[in-house]
């Protein structure tokens, strides 16, 4: 009888621990400086000139508490260039690469896998979309898949040497995240195909 007792006391405690993913979502606001000083030709974030904590969700807000009255700051990306969104040319825009530690602030870390642009105003610079993938962790939690977007705007279009930025960190259940990541691509397909598509036409 001690002995089955035994048995079965051992093998319940040696069941795999169960995962606790990150669940929730976190923004930021600040200002950046790019590599140019228009939104229309801009590929990459040189300096985070500053960037906090606008509102937050789920296991964020348990450890970054009442943001918008703490103002939690937040360290982005360090080094030069410090994120580069954009490997190619805004005219034929291609995936940026992984960025570690693209963002920590409260014991998380956020690294980016990749981001690509969404949409770009390569005319009048008067707006810049990106989104991009990647892993959440920190505070006793697994690495959990998440999607990152920024955007950006210039409301007159004009060159400045600074721009504001906000962004959101969205870790949802990964099954969503997977299936955003299908669509993100599928988009970015058709765009990159009408480019090259007006490229062509342009030519002849």
């Amino acid at each position: 009888m001690l002995l089955a007792s035994g048995l079965l006391g051992s093998a319940f405690f040696s069941r795999p621990v169960q995962a606790v993913p990150i669940n929730g979502t976190i923004d930021f606001g600040g200002v950046v400086t790019y590599d140019t000083t228009s939104l229309a030709t801009a590929t990459r974030v040189n300096i985070w000139n500053s960037s906090i904590v606008l509102q937050d969700t789920g296991d964020f807000a348990t450890f970054v508490p009442n943001p918008q009255v703490n103002h939690q700051s937040v360290t982005m990306a360090p080094g030069n260039p410090s994120w580069i969104f954009n490997s190619n040319t805004p005219a034929v825009p291609m995936p940026g690469p992984a960025t570690p530690a693209l963002w920590k602030v409260g014991g998380f870390t956020f690294d980016l896998t990749s981001s690509q642009v969404f949409s770009q105003d390569t005319v009048n610079g008067m707006f810049l979309n990106v989104t991009g993938f990647g892993t959440a962790s920190g505070n006793g939690f697994d690495s959990t898949p998440g999607l990152w977007t920024f955007s950006s705007t210039q409301s007159n279009g004009s060159n400045n040497p600074t721009f504001s930025f906000q962004s959101q960190t969205a870790v949802p259940e990964a099954n969503t995240v997977f299936l955003l990541g299908i669509g993100g691509a599928c988009l970015l397909t058709r765009k990159l195909r009408k480019v090259r598509a007006n490229k062509k036409a342009s030519k002849i």
